[in-house]
């Protein structure tokens, strides 16, 4: 039952009229703060990747919505998942460990690759689906009528993922719907057709998920997890090494990241890397080694800016004291 009812759809929908439909935002965080979106609905019907906007924050066959958390300690501190709409439970999965996707629990995942999570089945031939939901946190049961705000469990880790975060699918008869550019037959790039977001949802190209000070150039496995070292307020002064790290999402091959450490004497630092392939979360980091006793005392200031053609896509700003 579970593999038809979280089966995927590979065709979109025929164009949907403005007004048919409606989703309130499905989760308690706010976007561009405490989340994101990873990626959007691929509108290219061949092998490559488009989104709604013609970028590339979507990969082949991706048919949802990804509204990522930028640590996993997010995730285990706990971020409501709430119904996008009115509707009634079609069903549901639970019981799926919150763990990494890797090879060597692919068979455990494999037709299960949603995680836990649910189908709500709306009026008028409308559903959502979310997946990747938190182990042991869904609140509602199969035939369930639920109101669009209604809590429905948790972001989690299940399923096939390398990262927390809410997959929201939205179909019509079954097909494929891009919430943020219902009409399939428009073009990428196109203003064609309103959003079926009851309130507007920005667009980002990519931008930074957080930065930090630490003593050394730390794990990424540290970084996602949200436990590296001092993200602001002190450094010790006899610290072996100052390093400036910068985390982000939506990187583009060709894309520039400038890393630069400001103190108390003028600039330390000003690195530069360029990316050399798309990648959906990625780090630097950059620092110096003491020379000396001790650094000098005072503020010291990191800046990470995200570069594309020539135009700033985010920068991110992390001040440090060293008394």
């Amino acid at each position: 039952m579970y593999r038809t009812l979280f089966a995927l759809f590979s065709s979109l929908a025929a164009p949907v009229a403005a007004g048919d439909f409606a989703l309130d935002w499905p989760i308690d965080c706010v976007l561009g703060d405490s989340c994101h979106i990873q990626q959007y609905v691929d509108r290219d019907p061949g092998p490559g990747a488009q989104d709604f906007t013609c970028n590339g924050l979507t990969y082949d066959g991706h048919k949802g919505t990804d509204i990522a958390l930028p640590y996993l300690s997010d995730m285990q501190t706990g971020v409501t998942v709430r119904a996008a709409a009115d509707g009634i439970v079609a069903g549901l999965r639970d019981g799926m460990p919150d763990q990494y996707a890797t090879k060597a629990n692919a068979s455990e995942i494999k037709d299960r690759e949603c995680g836990n999570g649910l189908v709500l089945r709306h009026a008028g031939g409308w559903e959502t689906q979310y997946c990747h939901m938190k182990r042991g946190s869904l609140r509602v049961a199969k035939g369930d009528r639920v109101a669009a705000g209604t809590a429905l469990g948790e972001i989690g880790l299940s399923g096939k993922t390398q990262f927390p975060h809410l997959h929201l699918s939205l179909r019509k008869d079954g097909a494929v719907v891009d919430p943020f550019q219902p009409d399939s037959s428009a073009a990428c790039g196109t203003a064609s057709g309103a959003s079926l977001w009851a309130q507007p949802v920005a667009y980002e190209a990519g931008g930074f998920l957080g930065a930090g000070f630490s003593t050394g150039v730390p794990a990424y496995d540290a970084i996602k997890s949200g436990t590296t070292a001092a993200k602001g307020g002190m450094l010790a002064k006899d610290a072996p090494a100052m390093v400036f790290w910068a985390y982000a999402f939506g990187g583009r091959e060709g894309d520039t990241l400038t890393l630069t450490i400001d103190g108390p004497g003028g600039k330390m630092i000003d690195q530069k890397a360029t990316l050399k392939k798309d990648q959906a979360q990625f780090f630097r980091a950059a620092g110096k080694r003491l020379r000396r006793a001790a650094w000098p005392a005072g503020l010291y200031t990191g800046i990470a800016r995200l570069m594309r053609d020539g135009a700033e896509v985010d920068r991110i700003i992390q001040p440090i004291r060293i008394d």
